[in-house]
Parts: structure tokens; sequence; C-alpha cells
């Protein structure tokens, strides 16, 4: 840590003296926090939300173009093309995931975001001048590589932001922020259909230029709107004054000491690697991700080939299931947040997803198997923002926040690619497969979270003897 860095640590504002006009002062410091977090909730959370839909927005256009023509236009409809075409797209991302997440730390913010969402942009209009379904393969590379830094990077920027208490409710603002961009695609999408035929492009076609076009001056706007790490936000376009910049730096720093980043080195990178946490806590986010994949990619193939819905109802009923999950990632991420509880907010979204899955499995009736997949779709959306608190809180050290991200969400992404084969069209209407593996893989889940907190438990009893020093961090305690 530079002697600069130690001093805007070392003068961030602090609680003073005992006097008789501590109480205002206080009164003070909690205003200056509240307008700060409303500043940061304001230029990080919202700007978040929007891109880390994208990849949500590009599972939702190509989900709802699957009912259109484009599979025989593109001869995806033969064999396992179409999957295989979502599953290149996974390989691409997880391959480029940790070289990308640095890049964040070392390009900013600012410039990152901004131009892999411009690329991001491009390659969605490129897409719908494609004509066969070897061009859709190469589309779909580039789109991974684009998209391979977005997650983990603003994971990776929320985290240095906010302290522990606040993390999961924030990362629940995300969220709430993809489920809407998400579920107006699909409304969207579902408009743009009618335009087939239109100055010669399909329906399909249309889905791409449109939002493509819109992507792009998202990723214009990103270079103005998104902020820089807190060490170094007066870099930001009109954000914090200096005294908000300290206490920025001084509220993480107390929370958890890693309010600066330590010098680079391989070492200090690949060391974390030999934490059993970063393994168990990507090991979540995989089994997670199977049943997101086939829920988000999916969907509307499942409510025409295993519901009986026409083609434009297939897009529109996908929309209302990820409108309803904003109000289950709001309650359960503030009652973690409050209480402190992650293990059994995960768990007890975990029973709902498996209870919407039976559901969506094994019922008889269009109407419960359709109910099914608001309660399975409000679970997994919850357990996004639940299982990102879980890890953000129980690590510290802006490099291993760097390394976990990105590892959590390279396991997402093969997690991605299993979820891409478990929907078996030849399994309509039930689908089994795809059920049985969901249930599955949140028993799997509950299982390591309760091993974590057994794990977490007796850590925190050995330092609160002074036996041990949690994360190599004084005073630091498990949240679990």
């Amino acid at each position: 840590m530079s002697s600069e860095q130690q001093s805007i640590v070392s003068h961030s504002p602090k609680r003073p003296a005992i006097s008789e006009s501590e109480s205002n002062e206080d009164s003070r410091v909690i205003e200056l926090e509240k307008k700060l977090r409303l500043k940061v909730d304001l230029r990080v959370c919202i700007i978040a939300g929007i891109l880390c839909s994208l990849n949500l927005l590009d599972s939702g256009i190509i989900s709802s173009a699957s009912v259109t023509s484009m599979l025989h236009d593109l001869g995806l409809d033969h064999g396992n093309r179409y999957s295989f075409a979502i599953l290149i797209f996974t390989v691409a991302s997880v391959c480029f995931q940790l070289p990308a997440t640095l890049a964040v730390r070392f390009v900013g913010p600012r410039l990152f975001f901004s131009a892999v969402t411009v690329g991001f942009g491009l390659i969605t209009i490129c897409t719908a001048f494609i004509h066969t379904w070897q061009e859709m393969v190469v589309m779909r590379v580039l789109l991974g590589i684009c998209l391979s830094g977005i997650y983990p990077g603003l994971a990776l920027l929320i985290s240095t932001w906010y302290r522990r208490e606040e993390l999961q409710l924030r990362f629940a603002f995300v969220q709430s922020g993809q489920l809407i961009i998400l579920a107006t695609g699909g409304i969207v999408n579902f408009g743009l259909n009618q335009l087939d035929g239109r100055n010669g492009l399909k329906g399909w076609q249309w889905m791409y230029v449109v939002q493509g076009t819109i992507t792009a001056f998202i990723g214009v706007v990103t270079y103005w709107w998104i902020v820089d790490f807190p060490e170094k936000a007066d870099q930001s376009f009109h954000f914090l004054d200096q005294e908000e910049t300290k206490l920025a730096l001084a509220r993480i720093e107390k929370d958890r000491g890693d309010s600066l980043p330590t010098s680079f080195s391989w070492a200090e990178i690949l060391q974390h690697f030999l934490d059993l946490k970063v393994y168990g806590f990507a090991a979540t986010f995989f089994l997670q991700n199977l049943v997101s994949t086939a829920l988000s990619y999916f969907l509307p193939i499942i409510l025409q080939s295993g519901m009986g819905f026409s083609e434009n109802k297939s897009i529109l009923l996908a929309a209302p299931p990820y409108y309803w999950a904003v109000i289950p990632v709001l309650i359960s991420s503030r009652i973690g947040d409050k209480f402190q509880l992650r293990g059994p907010v995960i768990t007890f979204n975990c029973f709902c997803l498996i209870t919407g899955f039976g559901m969506l499995g094994f019922a008889d009736q269009v109407a419960v198997r359709y109910v099914g997949t608001y309660l399975a779709t409000g679970a997994y959306v919850s357990n996004w923002a639940a299982l990102n608190g879980y890890q953000a809180s129980n690590i510290t050290g802006q490099w291993k926040r760097a390394v976990t991200a990105a590892a959590i969400t390279s396991c997402n992404g093969l997690g991605g690619i299993a979820g891409s084969f478990i929907v078996r069209q030849q399994e309509a209407p039930r689908y089994l497969t795809a059920v049985w593996v969901s249930m599955g893989s949140h028993m799997i889940l509950i299982g390591i979270v309760a091993v974590f907190s057994v794990y977490f438990y007796y850590a925190n009893r050995r330092q609160a003897k002074g036996k041990s020093i949690i994360e190599r961090t004084t005073g630091f305690r498990y949240t679990y």
C-alpha cells in the first residue's frame, strides 16, 4: 500500500472522542452514509442491473427466436445444433473469465464495461444477417468473449463499494433490474415478431437488430454513468467529493480491512486457489446455473411443446414469471441482510425450487405446471443474490474477490453447459431429465451450505477464543 493510499485510509472519518457533541456527530455520519449509499446505488446498482441483463437478454432473444422460423432458417433444428449453439457461447465465456475479470482492475470499469457492451450490441446486430448455423456458432463465440467479464467484473465492483450487511440487497437490486429487462425484452420480442416480413426481415431478425442497437447505445452511456473503484472515485464523472470518497474507503476498511488493493503479483493471485472455500462457492453456482440455463433458454419451448401454447403465447407467457421473481428476491435479500442470515435463506429458496419443479414435472393440469415455473423462477433468482451475498461476505482482499468472482462465474458457466442439455425436446411434455436434475442439484446445494455452516460456526468459535485469525484479518468473522 502506497503512503498516499495509507493517508486516505488513515484520514478517513472516525468516531470522535466521547463528548457532549457525540450524538450530533454520530447523526451527521449516519446522514453522510445514507447519502453516500444512495449515490452508489444510483450509479452502480442500476447500471450493473442493466449490464448484467445482457446475458439474460441474449438468452431471451434466442429462446424467443427458437419458437419462430429461426431454427429452420439457420438449420439449427437438426440434432443438437441449438443446444450446441448455447454450449459454445458458455465455453467461450468460461475460457476468458479470469483474464477478463482481472482486466476490469487494470483497465478500469468505465472503459471496460462500455467497450464490451458496445461490442455485444454490434455482434447482436450482425447475428440478424447470418444464414447458416455455423455462422451462428461464430457469433455465439464472439458474444461469449464479450460477456465473459461482465458478471464477475460487476460482482467485484459491487463488493468493493458496500459493507457486508448491505451486499445481498444490492445484488437483489441488480437481479431485479435484470429480471425487469428480461421480462420486458420477452414482450418486446413478441411485438418485434409481428414485424415478420417487414423490409425483408424475419421476426427473429428484428429481435436481434432492435435489441442489439439499444444495447450498443447503452454501452456508450455506460462510459459516463458507471463509476470506478472506491480508491479512484474522483476519476468518475460527477460522482463523489473528497469527503465522501474518504468516508467510502473508511467504512469498508472498518468492515473488513480491504478498502485498497495490494500490489498485483501472480503469486498473490494463485495462492487464493488453495482456499477450499473458493471451490465450495464455485460448486454452488454450478448447481444453480443448471436450473437457470434450463429455464431461461428453454422456457418458451417448454410452454410451446410441453404445455401446448402457440408461438406468440409462448413468448408472452415466458415474461410474467420473471416479473414475479422481483418480489421474492427483494424480500429474501432484505431478510438476509437485516438478520445476517445467508444459509437459511439459500436453503429456503432451494426447497421452493424443488417444489416448483415438482409441480412442473408431475402435475397434470397446465395451470399448476405454469404456476410451478413461477415458484422455480422466483427461487433460483432469489438464490443468485443470496449466493453472491454469501460468498462476498466470507472473503477479504480485493484480488481474492477478483479470483473468487472469476471462479464462481466460470463454474456458473460450466453449469450452463450442462443445463443446455438437460431439457430434451423428445421428453416433452414432462421433461423429466430437466426436472430430476434440477431437483437433485438443489438437494446437493443444500448439503454444501450445511457443511459451510458447520465450518463457519466452529471457525468463529475459535476466533472468539483468540485461537485463530480468519481470512488473515483481525476481528473478521464468517457470516452464515
